[in-house]
């Protein structure tokens, strides 16, 4: 009788079924069509150098490395490598989950580079320890086969360190909390009666809402929920005048000049609080979107000017703002066209983005957007790309909703695996896309147990969609009904080129695959939110840490493949690579599709020289809202400025010009948000120095 030397000292009778199960499961892995008969001479071969070596003991892990020589030794090499793909990944999991004292003390040397606004400080540190204990609880209380596909690198759980704990993300339904009041805990907060104090609420609302959840938070009609408090603002000044004895004929023009000060100091203050007021326990800045542009009143377009002015001073020295992202909506007959009323507010973006990368640009009169903002609904997004406005279990719109929790599926993996075959290409992206579905539906059943005093804020003050009605012990499910469940995807290109050897950006063929897998997965979530009655989206994932996680999952499974697992990171979801060569045009025209698809959000970025001009800021939009129904678009170059004195540099030029420091600041666009150069992922750091311009001079043709 062989005994078997588990990990934990426990000797078992040694068992033949179990590594003839390993087998079987690795070789499904791989779609690999093994017989019963071959797994029955694997098992033997393995037994048989067992028994060669006369031992009474052996522990897993010989056993394990028999298997895998025998594997080998019998012509089965790429089973073999999956094998071992899956047992590395199994014994990274054991040795964290067995001495987490190990993550402790790799986040106490310096915190990691997931989230590239995260800071290296203590309560940085203090928080990743804290959610490196939370994800691996999480692994374990999952099933079995749900946690080895988020660790072998199948999909992935977004935030799993919050799986249990919280929400992703939330347009804050801002004038009514504003209107309304509302108690961070402390105690009631009445409704403002000037526009500072309403700006400086406006912030708070963003902070406490972080405290209550993972994502991003966007004031989603900043202008035109500001603007209400303007007004009284406005008599407040007369009224200072009056008594001053300021005479008739000078009273109103000097009371809309003192207005127009108040509301630049109240927007300065929105400006400074978002790059200075901490959340998270202290470990970043609210990641915050602000959406303008759209204004229902003089009052709102005064608000949405002065904001946009006060973002382009920047911070004390002139610093780069990191925060808030800003969101310019664009629609004909309102600001697009020189002749429409706010025409100048659209200008005024465009010569913002030129210097300060924000605002990015949303196209109202896209058709999924027009839908909604036709029947009433203004469409608003974030930086991290949400973007939701239908509802199948209420109205209709984005305020008090936003996505509840994303899975993402690795497409470049299916890519591989199907070997060119289109056929198994779609068969094996069903199998993932129904694990996705899977995994969210247990994240449901985990995040409905949650009370709305575990939410005090977003849930208890009833910023969600939902939470009307609901007590403290309530269960929050009502409100989990009211966002989005999202299956994101990522690396189309890569994808592309492994199915057929070019991305879409190269070819007509590979164009058409690509709508034509992110339309299988759209399919899928309107099925799923027939079927379920929730409401499921597909998501153009930003991926910023796990750009570099899935490549390098794969790069040990499959080795280096050229085009697909040969650099060190996916390319973001359904973009063109960004190291190939492509007129601004064709990348605009070739993208413009996926947004409609990827109604969960979406995102496409446009790269150009380090000093854009305002004119070359408006004629990208025009050209893409115009002859494409593409609706989210950023402008992306690098910022570099003198730290010491605060003056805009070159690209190339270390030294300042002004003051003749060496303390330079880079500042580049991740997926969605600004963030320092130091402080992006290895994968995203890579990305950035593989950017190339997007002009009209380059030349693309299909073959």
């Amino acid at each position: 009788m062989l005994n078997v030397v588990k990990r934990d000292g426990r000797e078992v009778n040694f068992n033949a079924e179990k590594i003839a199960k390993a087998i079987r499961g690795s070789a499904r892995e791989i779609r690999y069509n093994l017989k019963e008969s071959q797994v029955l001479d694997i098992v033997q071969k393995v037994i048989n150098y067992i028994e060669m070596s006369e031992k009474e003991k052996v522990t897993v892990e010989e056993i394990q490395n028999l298997v895998q020589k025998a594997l080998r030794d019998m012509g089965f090499s790429e089973i073999a490598i999956a094998y071992s793909a899956y047992r590395t990944e199994r014994t990274k999991v054991r040795e964290i989950k067995s001495d987490l004292m190990k993550a402790i003390s790799k986040i106490g040397v310096e915190t990691d580079r997931d989230n590239a606004n995260v800071g290296n400080n203590f309560s940085s540190k203090l928080l990743r320890i804290a959610s490196e204990s939370n994800k691996w609880h999480n692994l374990a209380i999952m099933p079995k086969h749900l946690a080895k596909a988020h660790e072998n690198g199948d999909v992935y759980y977004h935030d799993l360190d919050s799986y249990n704990l919280t929400t992703n993300c939330l347009h804050i339904p801002t004038r009514e909390m504003l209107e309304n009041g509302f108690n961070t805990g402390y105690g009631t907060i009445n409704k403002p009666r000037r526009i500072e104090t309403a700006a400086e609420l406006s912030c708070i609302l963003l902070q406490s809402t972080q405290n209550d959840m993972f994502g991003g938070q966007s004031h989603p009609d900043f202008d035109n929920d500001m603007a209400i408090f303007v007004e009284p603002t406005r008599k407040e000044v007369r009224e200072e005048l009056v008594e001053l004895g300021i005479e008739e004929e000078k009273l109103e023009e000097l009371v809309e000049k003192k207005l127009r000060k108040r509301v630049a100091q109240a927007m300065q203050g929105v400006v400074y609080n978002l790059n200075t007021m901490h959340s998270r326990a202290g470990s970043q800045v609210p990641f915050s979107s602000i959406n303008i542009g759209i204004p229902h009143s003089e009052d709102a377009a005064l608000v949405c000017e002065v904001f946009l002015i006060e973002y382009e001073k920047g911070l004390g020295k002139g610093e780069q703002p990191i925060f808030p992202n800003i969101i310019f909506r664009v629609k004909e007959g309102v600001n697009r066209e020189e002749g429409d009323p706010y025409f100048y507010l659209f200008k005024l973006a465009c010569r913002v983005a030129a210097k300060r990368m924000n605002p990015t640009f949303m196209n109202i009169d896209a058709d999924f957007n027009k839908e909604y903002y036709d029947k009433g609904y203004m469409p608003a997004t974030m930086g991290c790309r949400t973007y939701i406005m239908k509802n199948v279990n209420g109205d209709h719109g984005c305020k008090g909703r936003g996505n509840i929790a994303p899975t993402t599926i690795n497409l470049p993996r299916i890519g591989i695996l199907a070997k060119g075959d289109e056929k198994v290409f779609f068969q094996l992206l069903k199998e993932k896309l129904d694990l996705a579905k899977e995994s969210l539906m247990h994240r449901y059943s985990i995040l409905k147990n949650l009370k709305v005093k575990d939410l005090p804020f977003v849930a208890g003050q009833g910023l969600m969609k939902g939470a009307e009605g609901l007590g403290s012990e309530d269960s929050i499910e009502p409100i989990l009904k009211q966002g989005s469940w999202a299956i994101g995807f990522i690396g189309l290109a890569e994808t592309l080129i492994a199915l057929t050897g070019k991305h879409h950006g190269e070819d007509n063929k590979s164009k058409d695959l690509g709508i034509k897998i992110i339309s299988f997965i759209r399919d899928y979530t309107d099925n799923l939110t027939e079927e379920t009655k929730l409401n499921w989206s597909t998501y153009a994932t930003p991926a910023e840490g796990l750009s570099g996680k899935f490549i390098k999952q794969d790069q040990k499974r499959f080795g280096k493949i050229e085009g697909v697992t040969d650099k060190d990171y996916y390319t973001n979801s359904y973009h063109i690579p960004v190291g190939y060569p492509i007129s601004i045009r064709k990348k605009i025209d070739i993208e413009a599709p996926y947004h409609k698809l990827c109604n969960g959000g979406h995102i496409s970025y446009i790269e150009v020289d380090g000093s854009p001009e305002d004119e070359d800021i408006m004629n990208i939009i025009h050209y893409a809202y115009k002859h494409t129904n593409i609706s989210y678009v950023g402008i992306n170059f690098h910022i570099r400025y003198c730290k010491n004195c605060g003056t805009y540099l070159n690209n190339g030029e270390s030294k300042c010009t002004n003051c003749g420091s060496y303390d330079i600041q880079g500042i580049s666009r991740v997926t969605g948000y600004l963030s320092l150069d130091e402080r992006f992922g290895p994968g995203k750091f890579e990305e950035r120095q593989d950017r190339v311009t997007h002009t009209e001079n380059h030349v693309n043709t299909y073959n």
